[in-house]
């Protein structure tokens, strides 16, 4: 099944997105790589020779996501931003199979096309689980970890969500509420960020299977530095229980609760650029 409603419904979310890259704000190089599981997009800027930091976005979502504050990272690290497959960017419409090692294999692939070693990773959500698992599978590979509202640690309330999905059938009012029960922003602010939600999903269908759960052993498993930074009101993973669970399993994680941010974590890049410090 296509990941869009429509042909032309892709063409528009495509062409926005190529927009959002030409106002990339810092000097960028676009990179598309060959790999076992389909072409992938991949943005990288900063300086080539400082440490790497690679950033991976949300389900939904592009490597926009990481526009605001970008050139915070870009000052002191080589910055390398990959489109997830399957979702709204420009890399091969397919998804990979989140119960296998499949993703780790396409993630060490395109990093090794790169030339990248051992690096910092960011991630948001289904992002975060990437690097999550990466980190798990491949720990030499990864240095620190900085996860925003992170699948796969605590409970996936989907039960919250389903129904807003629902709303995306009623028009633009319907999507706009649908953005607002997500994300938990308020839609009058910032306006611009319900604008980009409503026109993806407009044409996008996202997942709507469970993410896997990492078990304690992994989490355990995690040696290197963790930042968390999770939405008191995300409606989408529990963040109680995230936080209960990084606390007890994780060796060396700090983790901010923001208590009046729901799943959508905006304004944190001086966070992350300050851990990776």
């Amino acid at each position: 099944m296509s990941i869009y409603t429509s042909e032309h419904g892709g063409r528009l979310v495509r062409e926005r997105y190529e927009q959002q890259l030409a106002a990339w704000p810092v000097p960028a190089q676009r990179h598309t790589l060959d790999t076992s599981f389909g072409r992938t997009f991949v943005l990288s800027c900063g300086d080539d020779t400082a440490p790497p930091v690679v950033l991976l976005h949300g389900s939904g979502a592009n490597t926009s996501v990481w526009l605001d504050g970008i050139d915070l990272l870009a000052a002191g690290h080589r910055v390398v931003l990959l489109d997830l497959l399957g979702e709204p960017g420009l890399s091969d419409p397919v998804r990979l199979d989140l119960t296998t090692g499949d993703t780790a294999d396409w993630l060490g692939e395109c990093l090794d096309s790169l030339g990248v070693g051992p690096a910092a990773f960011a991630g948001l959500s289904l992002g975060a689980w990437t690097a999550v698992d990466f980190a798990a599978r491949r720990p030499e590979r990864v240095e620190r970890l900085a996860l925003l509202c992170p699948a796969g640690i605590g409970r996936q309330t989907i039960g919250k969500v389903a129904p807003a999905f629902l709303l995306n059938l009623l028009g633009a009012r319907g999507r706009r509420r649908s953005a607002e029960i997500v994300t938990g922003l308020d839609a009058r602010e910032p306006p611009e960020v319900f604008a980009e939600i409503s026109r993806t999903f407009e044409h996008f269908r996202p997942r709507t299977e469970r993410f896997p759960v990492f078990d304690d052993e992994t989490l355990r498993s995690l040696t290197m530095p963790v930042l968390a930074v999770l939405g008191r009101r995300d409606r989408v993973f529990d963040p109680v229980e995230t936080e209960r669970r990084l606390h007890a399993l994780v060796r060396d994680v700090r983790v901010h609760v923001v208590p009046t941010a729901g799943h959508a974590l905006l304004g944190q890049m001086p966070r992350i650029a300050d851990f990776l410090r």
